[in-house]
């Protein structure tokens, strides 16, 4: 078995295509389509269900997916582990990023992965949490920075460490006549604009409606945080948004920070991986305190003292 064979498997599996894996591994495609089909004869199983688009592992296939990954995580950690002292770090190292996380975390914690291991390939992927958790711990991921509700453990299994409360703002425009302060039954009586169902912060707003046998009417989806705000400035829905993300905003002055008196949104941010890190244990943690240091930062500019709900 060639492990050039398994690394065009897994790059079939992951980008679900042989085009797209071939321009990942700077190949032609029947270069990659011959090296699936080697793996396939040393195998004896096929591992492609090739009627289907984009293409996906047959149950045989998802086995050797993991297995897979796993030994070519083993053979780059055993590189690793031999290679003479002051060897710069190759490979990859797959993160994922939740959304609301995606401007502080595509930054200085970027920045500083590049500058520390410019030889190490970074993948990173966007995406509501449960589905960067599910990737991670599936090994389609080697860590993920994600958000949670505050009242959400991370998922055993895990190495996971605390970045602190994430809060966030409930606006709308003033032309709505949504109160301030508010409580769960004023909010109950407007239409909302929000990210996808996949959203965990949408989540607890809609079971703490749902609690209080309160509606929860989405009135507009949209996965752009300065879109939602820019449709919550026309006056069709209350929004959700973080703190930075309202002062970047170029619509920040058109809506009004909605205070609440018996419900306050927030989150958590975590830094998921799966144990051992091995190799990427020093890429991981260098990614994960800058993340934590950009967060504590906070927005670089600050929202006026008017438009602050009270503590």
């Amino acid at each position: 078995m060639n492990t050039h064979d398994l690394d065009a498997f897994i790059a079939v599996v992951e980008t679900g295509s042989i085009v797209a894996a071939s321009v990942r591994l700077n190949l032609t495609q029947p270069g990659v389509t011959r090296r699936v089909q080697n793996l396939e004869d040393a195998l004896g199983v096929p591992l492609l269900d090739r009627t289907a688009k984009p293409l996906r592992p047959t149950a045989a296939g998802r086995e050797a997916y993991e297995q897979g990954r796993r030994v070519l995580g083993a053979l780059a950690d055993l590189a690793a582990s031999v290679a003479p002292v002051g060897t710069e770090m190759t490979g990859e190292f797959r993160i994922g990023v939740m959304a609301h996380l995606s401007e502080a975390a595509l930054s200085a914690p970027l920045d500083a992965l590049r500058e520390a291991y410019p030889r190490l390939m970074l993948r990173v992927s966007t995406g509501w949490s449960p589905q960067l958790v599910e990737q991670l711990q599936r090994n389609a991921l080697d860590a993920a920075a994600v958000c949670l509700p505050e009242s959400t453990a991370p998922p055993d299994g895990l190495a996971a460490d605390d970045l602190g409360p994430q809060p966030v703002l409930l606006v709308a425009a003033p032309r709505l006549g949504v109160p301030s302060p508010a409580r769960l039954n004023d909010l109950a009586r407007f239409p909302w604009v929000m990210s996808e169902s996949g959203c965990g912060f949408r989540r607890v707003i809609r079971r703490s409606l749902e609690a209080e046998r309160l509606p929860f009417t989405v009135a507009i989806e949209a996965s752009n945080s300065d879109l939602r705000l820019s449709l919550v400035a026309r006056g069709l829905g209350v929004g959700v948004v973080a703190p930075g993300a309202l002062v970047r905003s170029r619509w920040r002055d058109e809506v009004t920070i909605i205070d609440t008196v018996d419900f306050r949104p927030q989150g958590r941010a975590w830094m998921l991986h799966r144990v051992p890190a091995s190799r990427l244990a020093q890429p991981i943690a260098l990614f994960r305190d800058a993340l934590r240091d950009t967060l504590a930062e906070g927005p670089t500019a600050s929202v006026k003292p008017a438009e602050v709900a009270p503590a």
